[in-house]
């Protein structure tokens, strides 16, 4: 085991494009290292929050990501580290193609900048399925692209046959770069997708764990696990003075409730609600995008994390000052949460009551009147349907209103990737206007509600998870 100081040995499980098979290989290497007694630490490219769900059914640990545009390049290490402690190694999954990134930002969100970040090797996956000699140009072109990036070995994916087999190592070892692995076709790893992705783990029940359990089997079989080892030990140490994300340190409680926890003076009641309030988190099938340090920076930041399922809890936790709705696919579930009338009036009198609300994407779905027809929790005044058009991207956004999330000129970045549309009525105030790429303004700030399609992370801005917590103190 490896002090996070000194740097975890690493590895950045990368592609020439999307499609190539980057998700089974990170994954399926996860579960092969797992299975031979190696603590492993799964970690993500990207605002992507259905990948590290398999990843962490391959590991036994939460995925997590690292993302330059959301985070900052500084945040990338420290995400890192603070996902690795106390594993043996780390695998990092890329994002796209190797060198892409956020639209017209040259390398910044990509996977060769992550890489360089952590200064750790990368295997590149190659779906071979359609060339033999012309995968050494390939290779050669993303070797030579930018010296910075080490590409430590190729896994040949999708390899038809054992005299396809030769044809492709004969010319990838003319290029230098060894290979590491070579993969069948195998239908049984394929993952189920849909209209943005692949489905997550919580939709898939035991064909999940049967999927990643194929993942493992077939790198154990195909790949050099000891060379794609050995290589992530020759990653060396992270530059100097790196330490792990520290969430206590980013967002430690007010003043005022360290004071009631250590039996200071008493604060009257009427100015805070209690020191220790309890944040309810949805969970469950239809909320599986929440990225894991928001959980730890509403605890560190002294509020107390439960977490319910929309589809099964017939009312919110007992005790409830606050709620946190993520995003997911709410429109795939409309109908099962439109018929839990119980919860929906709960979460309704909970946020006309003044109390912090904040949602995400499907959880903006969630409070409008209805989805498609269906009802919903009718906490804002608009509609929601499913559309055609992908609406994704990166977004550079600051905060119009003050809310119980942020506070009005408060700057972040965030992430928007849905397939619906909102329709608003009249009386909420908009949450972000967006500077990048675009303008215009988006989201709903209403009594304590904070409601947007944008993702972010908060571990970008730490105060938005303590100014959350006081307010569920105050409110």
């Amino acid at each position: 085991m490896t002090s996070p100081d000194s740097g975890v040995p690493r590895l950045v499980i990368a592609a020439p494009s999307s499609g190539s098979g980057k998700t089974t290989v990170a994954t399926g290497l996860m579960a092969a290292l797992t299975g031979r007694g190696l603590a492993v630490s799964p970690h993500k490219v990207g605002p992507d929050y259905i990948d590290p769900g398999y990843h962490a059914l391959a590991t036994g640990r939460v995925g997590r990501n690292v993302d330059a545009y959301l985070c900052g390049a500084e945040l990338v290490a420290p995400l890192f580290l603070h996902g690795a402690r106390g594993c043996d190694i780390a695998v990092v999954e890329g994002v796209m193609g190797l060198y892409d990134g956020a639209a017209g930002e040259g390398e910044l969100a990509s996977t060769a900048q992550v890489a360089k970040l952590l200064r750790a090797p990368v295997v590149l996956v190659v779906d071979a399925s359609s060339q033999s000699r012309s995968v050494a140009a390939l290779v050669h072109g993303f070797v030579s692209w930018d010296p910075e990036v080490r590409i430590g070995g190729v896994i040949l994916n999708k390899v038809a046959s054992d005299r396809h087999e030769g044809l492709l190592r004969e010319a990838v070892d003319s290029v230098g770069v060894p290979v590491l692995g070579v993969l069948r076709r195998a239908p049984q790893v394929d993952v189920p997708a849909r209209h943005l992705g692949l489905v997550p783990v919580a939709e898939r029940g035991s064909a999940a764990v049967d999927a990643v359990t194929a993942m493992g089997a077939q790198v154990a079989a195909g790949c050099d696990l000891e060379a794609l080892v050995g290589l992530a030990r020759a990653a060396g140490p992270l530059p100097g003075g790196l330490r792990p994300l520290d969430p206590p340190g980013l967002c430690p409680p007010s003043p005022h409730a360290r004071m009631r926890s250590r039996g200071g003076t008493p604060i009257p009641s009427r100015s805070v609600k209690k020191s220790k309030p309890r944040v309810a988190v949805a969970g469950g099938a239809a909320f599986t995008f929440s990225y894991a340090e928001h959980a730890e920076l509403l605890a560190a930041a002294g509020a107390e994390v439960v977490t319910f399922d929309p589809l099964r809890d017939e009312e919110l936790p007992e005790g409830t000052a606050g709620l946190v709705i993520g995003g997911g696919f709410p429109e795939v579930y409309a109908s099962e949460l439109s018929a839990n009338e119980g919860l929906r009036k709960s979460v309704a009198e909970l946020a006309l009551s003044g109390a912090p609300v904040a949602a995400e994407c499907a959880g903006l779905l969630y409070l409008c009147r209805e989805l498609d027809g269906l009802p919903m929790c009718g906490v804002l005044d608009a509609s929601a349907r499913m559309s055609e058009r992908l609406t994704l991207g990166y977004r550079d956004a600051v905060a119009v209103s003050d809310s119980a999330l942020a506070g009005a000129g408060t700057r972040m970045r965030g992430h928007e990737f849905h397939r619906t549309v909102v329709e608003p009525g009249a009386g909420a105030a908009p949450a972000w206007g967006m500077r990048a790429p675009e303008r215009r303004v988006e989201g709903f700030v209403e009594r304590g509600v904070h409601a947007s399609y944008l993702h972010t992370h908060w571990a970008a801005e730490p105060g938005v998870a303590r100014r959350f917590v006081e307010r569920c103190r105050t409110s």
